[in-house]
C-alpha cells in the first residue's frame, strides 16, 4: 500500500533527521495521502483547538511541519475524524481511503507503529461494542468473565508491543486508558440495560468504579474516556430514580441533575467544561420548555469556566428558545421547484408539518416521504411541507420529478448558513408542527415517534 508513498516518506524522514541535527527544538512532520478525498484539506487539532488546516496537493498528498507540539493525543479530520498520538520529532505518515475511513487508516514512519496499535484497539473496541447487546441477558458474573477475556486479549497485544518497541510513558498511559475505559464502558452499558433488575448484579460488579480517575485531563477528548464519563454520569442519575420509574432522559430534571454531578465530581476544569458543554447542547436540542431552558442555561453558565463554551451554548440557547411552542417559526427563505424564492411564513395556509430531508440519504428521504403521504391521508387538515437541506438545486429538482413527489409541497433552503442557525439543521433532524398562522405547536419532534399522531389529533381538537 505504501510503495507509491515511499519517496514521500523518505523525504520527510530525511528532513526530520536534518532538523533534529541542526536544531535544539525537534521538528515534527505529519504527512500522507487521502484516497477519494471529499474535501481539499485536512484539519489537525487537539480537541477543539485547531493546530492547522493543511491543503491537499494535486495528488491528494498533505504535509504539515511544526516545532511547537507537545506529546499526546490529537485529532485529524477529513469529513470523518480519528485520534492519533504524536511526540516531538516524529515523522508520521498516514494513508486514508474515505470510502472505508477507519478500516483503511494506516500509519508508517516514526510514530507509525504505536498509532497502528491504537487503531487496532479502536477497531476491536468498535466491533466488540457493536455485538455486546447479545450478552446483556447473561448473569452479571458471566458477562464480566466474557469482557474480562476480551480485555486480556488487548492487554496481551499491548504487552507484546511494549516488549518489542521502546515507547514513552505518555503513550503507555494513552494505550492503557483505551483498554481500561473501554472495559469500564462495557460495564456501564450492561448496568444501563439492566437498571430495572438490580438483583441481577453480583456484589463485586461495580468494584471497577473505585478505579475511575476523574482527573485525566490529557484524556479529555479521547473517545474511550469521554464516552465512559457520559455513560457513567447518566447511570448515576438513573440510579437516583426508583426501579421501573418512567424516566425521561431529555427532561430538565434529569439533565440538570447530570450537570450537577459532573460539576461536583470532576476535578479537571477542562474535562468538566467539556462534559458540561456536551450535555448542555444535548439538553437544549431536545428541550421544549422555554422557562426550563432559561434556568438550565443560567446554571450551566455558573458551572462552566470556559467563556467560549458559554458563548457557544448561549447561541444554541437563543436559537432553541425560538423553536419552543408559542413562538412563530423563523421566516427562512425557500426556493420552490420553479426556482422562485418564497418566505416560509407565506406558505403556511393551514395547520402544517414541516420536515427536513437530504438527497444524500436516499433511504431516509424515501421513508419520510412515505410517512408524510400516510399522515396526509389520515389528517387532510394538515399540509406537509418537505424542505430539502442540500445545496444542488438541479439534483434536488430531478429527485422530486423522479420520485413523483408533489412539487407544490417541496422546497429547498435558499440560504443554508442562515437556516442552519435559525432552525438548528445540524442538530435537529425531525419535524415541526405549526398552526395556520405559523406559530409553533411542537418544535422538536419526529414523524416516526409513537406519539406523533396523538400530537396531530390533540392540536386539531384544541
Amino acid at each position: 500500500m505504501f510503495k507509491k508513498l515511499l519517496p514521500f516518506l523518505i523525504f520527510i524522514l530525511v528532513l526530520s533527521c536534518k532538523d533534529k541535527e541542526e536544531n535544539a527544538v525537534q521538528t515534527t512532520w505529519i504527512g500522507g495521502q487521502i484516497v477519494n478525498p471529499t474535501l481539499d484539506y485536512i484539519i489537525f487539532s487537539r480537541g477543539k483547538d485547531i493546530l492547522d488546516t493543511v491543503k491537499l496537493d494535486s495528488n491528494n498528498f498533505f504535509l504539515y511541519k511544526t516545532d511547537k507540539i507537545s506529546p499526546g493525543l490529537y485529532n485529524l479530520k477529513h469529513s470523518e475524524s480519528q485520534v492519533f498520538y504524536i511526540e516531538p520529532g516524529d515523522s508520521l505518515l498516514m494513508h486514508i481511503n474515505t470510502r472505508d475511513f477507519d478500516e483503511s487508516l494506516a500509519y508508517s514512519g516514526r510514530g507509525g507503529e504505536q498509532n497502528n496499535l491504537l487503531m487496532y484497539l479502536y477497531l476491536r473496541n468498535e466491533s466488540e461494542n457493536n455485538n455486546l447487546t447479545k450478552w446483556y441477558t447473561l448473569p452479571s458474573e458471566e458477562f464480566t468473565r466474557k469482557i474480562d477475556s476480551l480485555k486480556q486479549i488487548k492487554l496481551q497485544e499491548y504487552n507484546d508491543f511494549i516488549e518489542k518497541n521502546e515507547v514513552s510513558e505518555n503513550f503507555k498511559n494513552a494505550a492503557l486508558a483505551n483498554i481500561t475505559y473501554d472495559y469500564f464502558i462495557k460495564k456501564e452499558k450492561y448496568a444501563a440495560a439492566n437498571r430495572n433488575n438490580v438483583e441481577k448484579f453480583d456484589k463485586n460488579f461495580f468494584d471497577y468504579r473505585k478505579d475511575i480517575d476523574f482527573e485525566r485531563d490529557e484524556l479529555k477528548f479521547y473517545y474511550p474516556y469521554y464516552r465512559f464519563m457520559n455513560r457513567y454520569f447518566e447511570n448515576m442519575v438513573f440510579s437516583e430514580y426508583g426501579i421501573n420509574s418512567n424516566v425521561d432522559r431529555n427532561s430538565f430534571d434529569f439533565n440538570f441533575r447530570k450537570i450537577q454531578l459532573i460539576d461536583s465530581m470532576i476535578t479537571s476544569d477542562t474535562l468538566k467544561n467539556s462534559l458540561l458543554r456536551y450535555n448542555a447542547l444535548w439538553y437544549l436540542i431536545n428541550a421544549t420548555d422555554a422557562k426550563e431552558e432559561s434556568k438550565f442555561f443560567e446554571e450551566f453558565s455558573k458551572m462552566n469556566t470556559d467563556k467560549k463554551h458559554v458563548e457557544e451554548v448561549g447561541k444554541m440557547y437563543e436559537a432553541t428558545i425560538k423553536l419552543t411552542p408559542g413562538n412563530t417559526i423563523p421566516n427562512v427563505a425557500l426556493v420552490n421547484t420553479e426556482n422562485v424564492v418564497k418566505d416560509l411564513l407565506s406558505l403556511i395556509k393551514a395547520p402544517t408539518v414541516i420536515y427536513f430531508w437530504s438527497g444524500q440519504s436516499p433511504a431516509h428521504y424515501k421513508n419520510i416521504h412515505n410517512r408524510s403521504a400516510e399522515l396526509k391521508s389520515k389528517y387532510p387538515e394538515y399540509d406537509f411541507l418537505g424542505i430539502n437541506t442540500d445545496t444542488h438545486y438541479k439534483k434536488w429538482r430531478q429527485t422530486i420529478i423522479n420520485s413523483s413527489y408533489n412539487p407544490t409541497q417541496e422546497f429547498q433552503i435558499e440560504n443554508l448558513n442562515d437556516a442552519e442557525k435559525k432552525l438548528l439543521l445540524k442538530y435537529i433532524n425531525g419535524a415541526i408542527i405549526l398552526d395556520k398562522n405559523g406559530v409553533i405547536l411542537e418544535g422538536k419532534t419526529n414523524m416516526f415517534n409513537a406519539n406523533f399522531e396523538e400530537l396531530l389529533l390533540g392540536f386539531l381538537n384544541k
